[in-house]
């Protein structure tokens, strides 16, 4: 994991170093992900599998992130004594992880409505997604250090707050609230249009912050289920981003959310 992510940061910083000199040849000899991502973006002028690219990139960095964090920690109940921007920081990797592939569709949708400088524009998009996820870690902040609290402090309701934390799940996931975020995850058409009329430089921010929140709305209740499990147990983890991936595309997933 530690190369992997080593030499993804090494093929960004030398990248200009490479694409003048070789452009990812001979024969693809200097070739990384990186010029391969440029080429098809900005060279072939395919939007699509750049993105599609570029969003798998960043979610399997920050998987590899959480990987090699939670090397050297438990999994235990509680903020695991991380101060409160380290948990952020842990927090919007983890969305970034469970959250950017599902929400593919609708990058690649919002990219086909941008005219100019699209790259840029639809790096912003998705730093407003992020930005929308960095923020809800505050409030999860202070759900772990509660829940850490209790466990340390009061055990004895230990098993009483993990049914409080589930049983809140699982209400949220019959609301209307959770229908109509995941109506817009899963059919975004209509906001599409509504971020159409957005302007300013930061309307691009805004529409991914929006969308962001949206989804986030959606999937909360599963996210909630982190303070339970443990906020660096990578099974818990994976298995979640699979709920929220089956919710968001499969034809069916309106009705397995109610499950």
């Amino acid at each position: 994991a530690l190369i992997a992510l080593f030499s993804t940061i090494w093929s960004l910083r030398r990248f200009d170093l490479i694409w003048v000199l070789t452009q990812g040849g001979p024969d693809g000899a200097t070739n990384t992900l990186v010029t391969e991502l440029y080429r098809q973006g900005f060279v072939y002028r395919e939007l699509d599998l750049g993105t599609l690219q570029v969003d798998l990139m960043v979610a399997g960095l920050a998987w590899l992130g959480l990987v090699i964090w939670s090397q050297d920690m438990d999994v235990m109940p509680g903020t695991m004594d991380m101060s409160l921007l380290a948990f952020v920081v842990m927090w919007t990797l983890m969305t970034a992880a469970m959250m950017l592939p599902p929400a593919l569709p609708m990058i690649t949708l919002y990219s086909k409505t941008i005219r100019s400088a699209r790259g840029p524009r639809i790096a912003t998009f998705g730093s407003g997604y992020l930005l929308a996820s960095s923020l809800t870690g505050v409030p999860a902040f202070l759900l772990a250090w509660t829940a850490g609290e209790i466990a340390t402090e009061y055990s004895g309701w230990t098993t009483a707050a993990s049914v409080v934390i589930f049983a809140s799940a699982g209400i949220y996931q019959l609301t209307s609230l959770k229908y109509r975020c995941l109506q817009h995850c899963r059919s975004p058409i209509a906001h599409l249009l509504h971020y159409g009329n957005y302007r300013g430089r930061l309307r691009d921010l805004r529409a991914g912050a929006h969308h962001g929140f949206f989804c986030l709305g959606c999937c909360w209740g599963l996210m909630l289920l982190m303070i339970a499990f443990g906020v660096m147990n990578l099974f818990a983890m994976a298995a979640l981003a699979g709920v929220i991936a089956i919710e968001k595309q499969w034809k069916h997933g309106e009705r397995f959310a109610q499950v």
